[in-house]
């Protein structure tokens, strides 16, 4: 009960507040003291010259250093919290900076806003802080729907994930699962660099994110005008995705909001002949990242609830 209701009163706090600018200012993240250990590891772990064996067993050892080091702190965390409310209130204080509900819909918002004035440039310069892709690239359809997969898929990953595992799991569950992700999106790229080396981080990443990614999809679905077709569409269409687990809430919110995502996209100099989710439907246009985000705030209440009823149950 107290770790549900502790990852309820830490989505509270994030949906009212954030990460205060000023707070980062100060003292940083823990995501960005994670990626600090990750980088650290990597640099001296990560030998170009070794062989592929010997590249996958340093890359295992720094993912597991690193998940043991952030499940650590946060047990020493977990054991100043008091039994009851008290202690609930508390563990959700420490786990409010690992969920990113308020920074997801920012970001969003901030692409929404010069797209619906028509102003590209702007729009593009704001999606470019969520994608990979290159924005420049980009017209007002791709930008719409680069937006919409980032929301998707991030609700995922940065909200529903981290508090699946809390809920499970207490604080060690959320930092242990933040570690997880910041190591995927830090080494678990297929280059030369990381094909090997972080092999172990993407597995993990994939295995943590397999209920999440199909709970996030679920929502999405429910809490829509169209929860039929959302459905439907998530289950056809989720397995054409790259991802084993990103295709679930994409296709779950093309389902919900009618239009078309993912497809191809460049990276780089590069074209990514990606297949479309929910190819029948039109090109999302710059009002569809009004009603992506209202979706995406009816979800989170829906969370809400959820984890509400797991802690009075």
């Amino acid at each position: 009960m107290s770790a549900a209701l502790a990852m309820l009163i830490a989505l509270t706090i994030d949906a009212c507040f954030g990460w205060p600018d000023r707070l980062f200012a100060r003292i940083g993240h823990p995501v960005t003291w994670l990626g600090r250990v990750i980088g650290a590891l990597e640099r001296r772990l990560n030998r170009p010259g070794s062989a592929a064996a010997l590249r996958l067993a340093a890359g295992t050892l720094a993912a597991l250093a690193t998940i043991a080091l952030a499940a650590g702190a946060a047990m020493a965390l977990a054991a100043l919290c008091p039994a009851g409310w008290p202690g609930a209130a508390l563990a959700g204080l420490f786990a409010w900076p690992l969920v990113a509900a308020r920074s997801m819909h920012d970001h969003v918002a901030a692409v929404a806003r010069p797209l619906a004035a028509r102003d590209l440039p702007a729009a593009r310069a704001a999606v470019a802080m969520i994608v990979g892709r290159d924005p420049e690239q980009l017209d007002e359809a791709g930008i719409a729907r680069a937006a919409l997969e980032s929301l998707a898929e991030n609700s995922s990953d940065g909200i529903v994930a981290p508090l699946f595992w809390g809920a499970l799991l207490g604080l060690p569950g959320i930092a242990a699962y933040k570690a997880i992700n910041t190591l995927d999106s830090m080494i678990g790229h297929r280059n030369a660099r990381y094909e090997h080396f972080g092999k172990a981080a993407a597995r993990l990443d994939d295995l943590a994110n397999l209920v999440p990614a199909r709970l996030t999809g679920l929502l999405f679905a429910l809490v829509s005008s169209r929860p039929r077709a959302a459905l439907a569409c998530m289950i056809g269409d989720a397995r054409h995705h790259r991802s084993p687990n990103a295709g679930w809430p994409e296709a779950a919110m093309a389902g919900a909001l009618q239009l078309r995502l993912s497809g191809p996209r460049v990276y780089g100099d590069q074209i990514a002949p990606e297949p479309w989710v929910n190819a029948g439907a039109p090109d999302p246009a710059a009002g569809d990242l009004s009603r992506g985000l209202r979706l995406y705030r009816r979800a989170m209440v829906a969370l809400a609830v959820l984890l509400g009823l797991v802690a009075l149950i």
